[in-house]
């Protein structure tokens, strides 16, 4: 077992997903954030906010120490905390929301805004991304797997390594700047390798990647799926073979993360000859937050201590406007404070200088007591233009169960609201190259989403009068994300589209003559 054998022989060793295992969550965390402010006390945003009193509290048997903190530190969107600190990061500052100067920004997908954001990326957050990644490889012995899986390759189809440099600091996408500084240990099964990866132009890495597949022994797979498939087809269409594992025998595993993997659970197995174990990943570019630590489990454990601090705002109309902003005065609870079942908003704090920070994804707990949660959509990739509470989670699982129902192979989808009339409509577009009447497929989206969601039920008798359905290539979906700057990666297609992005969407239906 020559990859768990090398983490073995490196010393690298279990004591931290122990240590997480038998301990408290909350004591887990009251410690995270001591260290966190401990670290950080003598930056500018460490002295603003007082951090050496804050950590006074932490000697008190009391709760005050959150108190102390939350009380005193306010919470921050991307835009003002860029606005207020991290604008002066790319300026090449030292010491100001972490200390030592910042060499390394994180380009999101954008799939919120208008443009990508500068994420700062820090020497501590690679390790905390590297340490969980180890956690994650080491959860693989609790998988009865043959001892020569680990012996095999690992494709990591990411962004580029080779980073843009303007003189101060090098940016690009997170997963090419964890894959340019892999550990030495893990570069013998790293593919596609250092020259591949360097590659920017997406298409030409996909032939790339093409070329040399027959040459590779691939046993894990990781990536976004929407990118993965489209490389899997190319290398079964260029062989001119019926499954993946024509080519890669020994396929067992495929890490995926940063969108749902049910939409397109269908049409990917379509492609292989046996099943794979699917494993998911809570890799953002704020963090490595969570993995799938258990088999057989659709939940991802939060890791509790490993450099991120977290908050969580219950997801409803007290705490968020109808854009999905955080309102003034929201309610906001610590991990021992929360419930299972219940959407909350992320705010986390992070060894990258991230500070009470709207990270916008939701999230729900599964279990409690083991930290086990579920990604339920994004803050601002909902739809409720009228109080239907449409969520990416109902989203997603209307499109797997019609998939399923049809025999469809639907590879994307987004949503539009509209207004109709006086009142409202939504229009979804559905990425398919199967033949299905469009007026059926939005008669059975509807129905389940009201059986998933008794407020959409509600307003689809009152406010919420027509739901339309078109029928789009795939290649469409793919030929956007080209145009926004957006292909390949960890860059996904956003399943609600508001604002400028929808009338770009629109705009690109249009000069494809594709009538609404």
């Amino acid at each position: 077992m020559a990859l768990l054998g090398t983490l073995l022989k490196k010393g690298i060793r279990l004591r931290e997903s122990l240590e997480q295992e038998y301990s408290n969550p909350a004591e887990l965390q009251k410690q995270e954030l001591k260290k966190l402010l401990i670290q950080a006390r003598n930056t500018e945003f460490g002295k603003k906010y007082r951090f050496d009193l804050i950590l006074k509290e932490f000697k008190k048997p009391n709760k005050d120490y959150y108190r102390a903190f939350s009380s005193v530190v306010p919470t921050y969107n991307y835009e003002k905390i860029y606005n207020e600190w991290w604008y002066r990061l790319k300026a090449g500052e030292k010491d100001i929301t972490w200390p030592g100067a910042i060499r390394y920004f994180a380009l999101t997908s954008g799939t919120s805004g208008a443009s990508s954001k500068y994420i700062p990326i820090t020497q501590d957050m690679v390790k905390a991304i590297r340490k969980t990644g180890v956690r994650q490889i080491l959860s693989l012995s609790k998988y009865d797997l043959p001892d020569a899986l680990f012996t095999k390759g690992i494709l990591m189809l990411g962004g580029s390594t080779d980073l843009d440099f303007n003189g101060t600091y090098f940016s690009g996408d997170l997963s090419g700047i964890t894959a340019g500084r892999l550990p030495v240990w893990f570069q013998q099964f790293y593919k596609p390798g250092k020259k591949i990866s360097q590659n920017k132009d997406w298409g030409e890495k996909i032939e790339q990647i093409v070329e040399m597949a027959p040459k590779w022994d691939i046993g894990i797979i990781v990536g976004v799926p929407a990118w993965l498939q489209i490389l899997i087809e190319k290398i079964i269409e260029r062989y001119k073979v019926k499954t993946i594992h024509d080519i890669w025998p020994n396929l067992a595993i495929f890490v995926h993360g940063g969108v749902s993997f049910e939409p397109y659970k269908k049409g990917f197995e379509q492609l292989l000859a046996r099943p794979l174990i699917y494993m998911e990943t809570y890799l953002a570019s704020e963090g490595f937050l969570a993995f799938q630590a258990l088999p057989n489990r659709r939940t991802m454990r939060l890791v509790l201590n490993n450099g991120i601090f977290y908050e969580f705002v219950p997801f409803n109309e007290d705490n968020f406007d109808e854009n999905g902003e955080l309102k003034e005065g929201a309610t906001i609870f610590k991990i021992d404070e929360i419930e299972e079942g219940v959407d909350y908003a992320l705010l986390i704090s992070t060894c990258a200088g991230a500070w009470r920070y709207q990270i916008g994804d939701m999230i729900r707990f599964e279990s409690k007591a083991e930290s086990e949660i579920l990604i339920t959509g994004r803050t601002k990739h909902f739809l409720s233009m009228c109080g239907e509470h449409l969520s990416m989670d109902n989203m997603n699982r209307a499109i797997e169960l019609v998939s399923e129902e049809m025999n469809l192979n639907i590879r994307e989808f987004t949503v539009l609201g509209l207004p109709h009339g006086s009142l409202f409509r939504h229009h979804w577009f559905v990425g398919t190259d199967d033949k299905v009447n469009p007026e059926e497929l939005m008669k059975r989206i509807d129905a389940h989403l009201k059986d998933l969601n008794d407020d959409y039920i509600t307003e689809r008798e009152h406010a919420l009068k027509r739901v339309d359905c078109t029928l789009v290539s795939p290649k469409i979906f793919y030929d956007w994300m080209r145009a926004q700057g957006k292909e390949g990666g960890q860059n996904k297609f956003p399943r609600v589209l508001k604002g400028e992005k929808m009338e770009d969407w629109l705009l690109h239906l249009k000069n494809n003559q594709i009538a609404l």
